[in-house]
């Protein structure tokens, strides 16, 4: 039988081992799915909202827990790991107070002879697949929203972290008023992922690479199915003439390192004026080198190993393209090997070019590179010149040529200074390579639903 094994990138030990999912096992819980479809349903918002209720309290009991075997299986420093729950909390409790609200009828037309109403309905049963990098936030985003709304989840989760998987399934099917068959979890790799989408399923929910996102949406594509993707990113910080500086290296560092640059919607490349580069290389460098790197279970721990030597050899090569094209190594660059993990030190690259990898692909791992511009136009064609459009960051004393260029971006969510657009409440998705959809708030609930029109005359 075919196992997923879970192993520590620290140090490369076994933590454990699940058994994969068998092709009869992912077919029954397909099964099972649409068996609980109808009632699942027919229960109506407000019981299935009093239902997920408790779930909160579950969750909140193995926090610890959860945080500790996150940190094992994929790296992160505990800090991190245990910080992660005050916004994932914030996400789990907006949905269970607003998920009736996002998706309550609409009157969208009325007169003395006709009412037009929309009306969110489920699209039945949702295959969900959800990346390592956050393993409880990306469990609540994917499967939270989708329970809601009515429709029933089969769940995939990284072969990075199988034991958090089923420590986050056990969890949710200890809710004593779950009907059966409307959550189950499945395990496995890309092999198992592939079988799970390829299933009798109604919509497809996705985060992870573009690479996979793209396979993912011509499977959807050929059944005529809805897709949900969020995939990769290359996020610039673009520092216009006459940006402030004295809380943007901060937010850049954060902004790139945090989660050793395994982040999605991370700050990936820096595009900064002329005037200012110098300044920023110096303050970005001094700002770098004090970071703490080590066993990701000390609290000292700022920056703990890759996820995996996969991770590793890539980020590796990507690197090593850019210094062999001429780029110029300012700090860091070599694996750490007197750390036995997956260990690669926080590196800051300049004289970037175009056809360098680390411009043209998503770059997971702690790793920045920085450019300059003479000219807002300049700035702007940099930022886009990438197959990306996730989001982006751009920082000006002068709002109105903020919003100008926020406007010229093509990327779905996009910061000015010190805004952030990490609310619940508001919509999350990306342009380009980096996705399909939207998740979070009205507009994420309503992309897990049909909208059926009812016009009374």
């Amino acid at each position: 039988m075919k196992k997923i094994i879970s192993i520590d990138p620290a140090n490369g030990n076994i933590l454990g081992e699940v058994s994969a999912s068998t092709p009869m096992e992912i077919t029954e819980k397909i099964k099972l799915a649409h068996a609980a479809l109808p009632a699942w349903k027919a229960l109506g918002v407000k019981n299935r909202i009093n239902i997920l209720q408790p779930l909160e309290t579950a969750f909140k009991k193995i926090q610890t827990e959860i945080a500790l075997l996150t940190t094992s299986e994929i790296g992160k420093p505990i800090s991190e790991s245990l910080a992660d729950f005050e916004g994932d909390f914030i996400y789990l409790n907006d949905f269970i107070v607003n998920g009736e609200g996002y998706i309550t009828d609409e009157i969208v037309f009325k007169n003395e002879d006709a009412v037009h109403r929309i009306i969110f309905e489920p699209r039945g049963v949702v295959a969900c697949i959800a990346p390592w990098n956050y393993p409880f936030g990306n469990f609540i985003w994917s499967v939270i929203p989708n329970l809601i709304v009515g429709n029933t989840v089969v769940f995939k989760h990284s072969e990075e972290c199988p034991l958090t998987a089923r420590l986050l399934e056990e969890a949710l099917l200890s809710l004593k008023e779950l009907p059966e068959g409307v959550f189950s979890a499945i395990y496995g790799d890309a092999e198992e992922g592939a079988l799970l989408a390829d299933q009798k399923v109604d919509m497809i929910w996705f985060t992870g690479s573009s690479a996979v996102g793209h396979e993912l949406a011509a499977i959807a594509g050929k059944k005529s199915i809805k897709a949900v993707l969020e995939m990769g990113g290359s996020n610039p910080v673009i520092l216009l003439e006459d940006a402030y500086l004295d809380n943007v290296i901060e937010r850049i560092h954060t902004g790139r390192f945090t989660n050793c640059g395994q982040v999605c919607d991370a700050i990936k490349r820096v595009i900064v004026h002329d005037s200012l580069f110098e300044r920023v290389v110096t303050s970005l460098t001094h700002s770098v080198e004090k970071i703490q790197m080590g066993d990701p279970r000390s609290r000292e721990t700022t920056l703990g190993p890759l996820a995996s030597m996969h991770q590793l050899k890539v980020l590796e090569s990507q690197v090593e393209d850019a210094l062999e094209k001429g780029a110029n190594l300012v700090t860091g660059g070599k694996h750490l090997k007197e750390l036995s993990g997956s260990y690669y030190p926080p590196t800051i690259l300049t004289n970037i070019k175009k056809n360098m990898r680390i411009w043209q692909e998503e770059v997971f791992g702690p790793v920045l590179p920085i450019v300059s511009f003479e000219n807002d136009e300049e700035a702007i064609q940099l930022a886009n010149d990438n197959p990306y459009g996730l989001g982006a960051v751009i920082c000006s004393g002068n709002i109105q040529k903020a919003r100008y260029v926020a406007g010229r971006i093509d990327a779905g969510c996009i910061d000015i200074n010190n805004g952030s657009h990490w609310q619940p409440c508001t919509p999350f998705g990306g342009y380009k390579a980096s996705g399909m959809g939207r998740e979070h708030g009205r507009h994420g609930f309503q992309e897990l639903c049909q909208i059926k029109v009812i016009a009374e005359g």
